[in-house]
């Protein structure tokens, strides 16, 4: 690390320290909306159903709604040059690729069948039908784990780079490479590890949340950035356009729990003892996955703002996919469904934990501040 580097780290307490009190506890506000979902999938289940039913090739449109507000304040701040200066500087692309897909789905195999399989097998009892053949609870729960295992985050990350004050640009590259990655790998490695010669990938699942979640508000960001800024100019653009839109992100983010666990949370309901034990090896998972990535990058003298999302985009899955995936291959009431539904309960509350160990370890490593994508010009000082 640079002289000059050193001093700067030394000097910043921790990356984005001016949040916000709704920022703040963000992680409260996320577990309300996870109980509220919840509390709304129980008391009207008809408008769940009829809700989860609007949806294309096992994309819901609701959510894919609720998505595009997500990802669109994101993307309108992203400085595409960054995204172009990540050619060049391609380590933490290598990294991301390295974790995604030669390590995270076998440690992913390894815990969950250390702890599905061998650990928690006398609590698990029952099997289920799926094709006409019998198969124990465990092992259906261990293949959605696998699921999730195979399944790179494409969107969400966005929203944990975004959080973690990280380089948007190269993460955009980075969630591009990630899901042309998955295009070539994910079949292949979930026949591989789930031994299943018909495994039927959801092609069209996976290319039209790519295209809804990324593409869309991609080109909606990127048009909109030149248009204000050609006719508008950047001070209007910082001052006025993003101070409106800075809460939108967040907001969309909270709904879309809203909706994910009232549609879904009939299985976690009904399953609590089970919800509990399929969520330790995925936790454990998360962590151990996050922690080879952000030590990786620390060893590779990576900047904070390359690092942080590096590590956060192998921690996290796709669990959209993951879930399509597994109620086509078991059923919607399977258990291997059930155990995609775990991942995303416990997902964005441990990934808002890890957003914020990354912040208070940015000291760690050397700092390029001007690489981030700032929510609010105010906070630039957070990171002097």
């Amino acid at each position: 690390m640079s002289k000059n580097n050193l001093q700067a780290s030394k000097s910043s307490v921790k990356a984005g320290s001016n949040l916000s009190f709704f920022e703040k506890y963000l992680t409260l506000w996320v577990l309300l909306c996870i109980f509220a979902g919840i509390v709304l999938g129980r008391l009207f289940p008809g408008i769940a159903v009829t809700l989860d039913a609007m949806s294309v090739f096992q994309v819901s449109i609701p959510i894919a709604i609720c998505l595009f507000f997500m990802m669109y304040p994101i993307m309108v701040k992203i400085d595409f040059t960054q995204a172009a200066n990540a050619i060049r500087t391609p380590k933490p692309v290598i990294l991301t690729l390295v974790v995604n897909w030669l390590i995270k789905p076998f440690t992913m195999v390894v815990i969950a069948q250390f702890f599905l399989g061998w650990l928690f097998r006398p609590l698990i009892t029952g099997t289920e039908i799926i094709r006409g053949s019998e198969v124990a609870l465990t092992n259906s729960y261990i293949a959605g784990t696998i699921l999730l295992g195979i399944a790179p985050c494409t969107a969400m990350v966005l929203m944990w780079g975004y959080l973690s004050y990280g380089n948007q640009g190269h993460t955009l590259v980075m969630v591009a490479v990630n899901s042309l990655a998955m295009l070539f790998l994910y079949a292949p490695l979930g026949r591989w590890l789930l031994a299943a010669n018909d495994l039927t990938v959801p092609w069209k699942t996976i290319f039209l949340s790519v295209l809804i979640y990324v593409g869309l508000p991609l080109v909606a960001g990127m048009y909109s950035r030149y248009w204000i800024l050609k006719n508008k100019g950047r001070e209007w653009f910082e001052r006025r356009f993003l101070q409106y839109l800075t809460p939108v992100a967040i907001i969309a983010l909270l709904i879309t729990l809203v909706l994910l666990f009232a549609f879904k949370g009939e299985l976690i309901v009904n399953n609590p003892l089970h919800i509990l034990l399929i969520a330790v090896p995925l936790f454990i998972q998360t962590n151990f996955i996050f922690l080879i990535s952000y030590v990786a990058a620390l060893k590779l003298n990576i900047s904070y703002e390359d690092a942080a999302p590096a590590a956060l985009i192998g921690a996290s899955n796709h669990f959209e996919v993951a879930i399509a995936t597994a109620v086509i291959l078991f059923g919607l009431n399977s258990g291997a469904a059930l155990a995609t539904v775990v991942g995303v309960l416990i997902e964005v509350p441990v990934m808002l934990m890890l957003v914020e160990f990354c912040k208070r370890t940015a000291t760690w490593f050397p700092r390029e501040p001007e690489k981030a994508t700032l929510r609010d010009p105010r906070c630039i000082s957070a990171f002097k």
